[in-house]
């Protein structure tokens, strides 16, 4: 019921953000449901682990699946908003698949799992989304100025992160193959 519950409130994220071409009051609904979504998403697990019920093959695949898609759906409906380029929503959605599969991926080599990178994990995401909506909502979406181009903030706002994330993977996964190369490394004879 949980991993349903993050799942229909990633629905409620995107619908929202569709709305708020009619009305920016849609913002608050947004954050409501990235609430929620962290709710599900967040205890769904520990609730299996204290009822004793886990299934921990079946739940990390479920889990990060829907996670996934998720994450898919919130990214195009934040596309579909009168705030952000429907391209950027797009790069910023492969860029945060792109460090769900380098979990994923050091997640099989090394049978260990981390769920945060550079310090910004699913429940950091989330908060930076509320925060953006609620200083939309109050500021709205104003022009600023580098010089040679404008942007709208929130355009802004998403590139910054899309640099975090595509440079931060890049960064990690440096790391990781030099540390997966010295584990596999052979001396010399």
């Amino acid at each position: 019921m949980l991993t349903l519950l993050g799942f229909l409130a990633s629905l409620v994220i995107a619908i929202s953000y569709w709305l708020t071409q009619y009305n920016s009051a849609f913002l608050w609904l947004a954050s409501f449901g990235f609430v929620l979504n962290w709710f599900g998403d967040s205890l769904d697990g520990t609730v299996a682990r204290v009822r004793h019920v886990e299934r921990p093959k079946y739940g990390f695949f479920i889990d990060h699946m829907i996670d996934s898609i998720v994450a898919v759906f919130m990214f195009i409906g934040l596309g579909l908003s009168p705030y952000i380029n429907f391209t950027l929503a797009l790069l910023a959605c492969i860029c945060y698949l792109l460090v769900s599969i380098l979990a994923y991926l050091y997640t099989y080599v090394s049978g260990v799992f981390r769920i945060s990178y550079i310090r910004l994990g699913p429940t950091e995401m989330r908060a930076l989304a509320i925060l953006a909506n609620t200083l939309v909502f109050f500021i709205g979406n104003p022009i600023i100025n580098f010089g040679f181009f404008q942007t709208p903030i929130y355009n802004a706002l998403i590139v910054g992160i899309i640099l975090l994330l595509f440079i931060g993977t890049i960064i990690v996964a440096i790391i990781y193959g030099i540390e997966l190369a010295k584990l596999e490394s052979k001396p010399d004879q």
